[in-house]
């Protein structure tokens, strides 16, 4: 048994609460919202993170995300170690951009062209103005409980932090520029479809995550199979076009792609957390959004993020265009080399490595669903293939005010008691578990047996 907070972590903590607002450089790291104290990272390996005082944590979080390979994966170490033998700047181009922009172009072929930058918030709010400036529009549309990053004008309703701390917004963004954002439901293309009707002309782009990440894990409807429970089951032919022809169609995804077209507006999928992780073409085949951006997991964890898509847009960006956009450390040498090495390995060996962590997320997911259900705590589990989150209400859970009827107490209660147990959580229940190719079926049973107790102190409440 591990204690909330060892000691060499607290004392850690108090240091960095000296030169930190709260202690930390990113807001939910502080743990506020599970209660006790975070532990201090020394150093991570596979699908384990040791902290300041030795203990050893199974990781579900994975640096939120880009991790997919496991921490410290031998040739993306071997990569970068390489790449900072011959300087880790030059603030010039290099032939490995090129290399990974082409990796991700195999993937991502609506990315006609891309430009690298060096965070997903940078790549989505560059997505914007890139659309902006094609459209000679000004509004977006974005949905409740999406984060963007924390760029002024989409930090509206947005989700991870924002939804983390239950705060409508962020202090410091002025008026007028929040007012040319639109938060909608997601899931809902009858509140797109009157969003649009309400500002013709308007709407420069709709933004969206394709699985929601940063509000827990919520999917996007998929079919008619997929409707509200009221249609649940098999749907007779009549009874799916009544539906469609209320709410438009019943697949969220196209549903966009056909409302934006039909009003000329871009649609820009941001998929920072899903590109790479929900396989090698994230959530965007099938869909041809006009933009796309993707984040941490194309630097093999390290800051990079792009943003990209059709040509007509793309060679809007100087200095072929007018849209100006730039940054010192864009297409940096060692995120180029971990990129390479990352999207590499996951392209050669994409059916072992994304057969692997789906069956084993959908084995820990289901199995510590079924342990709280054995012990009477409520629970809604949402899952994406090696992403998840266990709501702690009963659901269903299509959107963020369903997210936000969780019981946040209980779920504070589980993660302590889990990390008491060596299994670190993400500390918010607002934000998506993940899974590693480094995971093991002994890592997954581990988490349920400790899940099994921890179910018991939450229902002791």
């Amino acid at each position: 048994m591990i204690s909330a907070a060892s000691t060499h972590s607290k004392a850690l903590q108090r240091r960095a609460e000296r030169f930190f607002p709260g202690g930390v450089n990113s807001p939910v790291r502080a743990f506020r919202a599970v209660g006790g104290e975070p532990p201090f990272v020394e150093r991570a390996e596979g699908a384990y993170l040791y902290d300041a005082d030795g203990n050893r944590y199974i990781d579900y979080f994975g640096s939120w995300g880009p991790m997919i390979l496991g921490h410290a994966f031998p040739p993306v170490v071997q990569a970068i170690e390489h790449a900072a033998r011959n300087s880790p700047s030059f603030g010039a181009s290099t032939a490995a951009e090129a290399d990974l922009a082409e990796r991700i172009a195999i993937s991502y072929p609506m990315m006609e062209k891309m430009r690298f930058v060096s965070s997903g918030t940078e790549a989505t709010m560059s997505a914007i103005r890139l659309a902006r400036a094609a459209t000679g529009r000004k509004l977006i549309v974005k949905f409740e409980g999406c984060y963007h990053g924390h760029s002024d004008g989409l930090l509206v309703k947005a989700g991870s932090g924002v939804a983390t701390f239950g705060i409508p917004g962020s202090a410091g963004v002025p008026e007028e520029i929040a007012g040319l954002t639109i938060a909608l439901p997601f899931n809902d293309l009858e509140a797109v479809e009157a969003a649009f009707a309400a500002h013709p002309g308007a709407i420069a782009a709709v933004i969206v995550e394709p699985v929601v990440g940063n509000a827990g894990c919520i999917p996007p409807y998929t079919g008619p199979h997929d409707l509200p429970e009221k249609f649940a089951g098999r749907m007779p032919t009549r009874v799916r076009e009544a539906w469609e022809e209320m709410h438009g169609p019943a697949d969220f995804l196209a549903g966009l792609r056909t409302l934006t077209r039909k009003h000329g507006a871009l649609l820009i999928f941001d998929e920072v957390m899903t590109g790479f992780r929900l396989g090698p073409g994230g959530k965007s085949a099938g869909y041809d959004p006009d933009l796309v951006t993707l984040g941490k997991i194309i630097g093999g964890g390290l800051p990079v993020g792009a943003f990209g898509g059709k040509l007509r847009f793309m060679d809007l960006l100087a200095p072929l265009g007018p849209v100006y956009q730039a940054g010192t450390l864009s297409g940096n040498p060692l995120a180029m080399a971990a990129g390479l090495a990352t999207i590499g390995y996951l392209q050669d060996h994409e059916r072992e490595v994304y057969a692997k962590i789906a069956e084993l997320a959908q084995t820990v997911a289901l199995g510590v669903s079924q342990e709280a259900q054995k012990a009477g705590v409520v629970l809604c589990l949402n899952q994406a293939g090696s992403m998840w989150t266990w709501f702690f209400t009963r659901g269903p859970v299509r959107n963020y005010s369903d997210a936000a009827k969780s019981d946040t107490a209980a779920f504070g209660r589980f993660h302590r008691a889990m990390l008491e147990r060596g299994i670190w959580l993400p500390p918010s229940q607002f934000e998506a578990a993940f899974l590693s190719y480094a995971h093991t079926e002994a890592d997954v049973q581990a988490t349920i047996a400790s899940a099994r107790e921890a179910f018991q102190i939450v229902a002791a409440g």
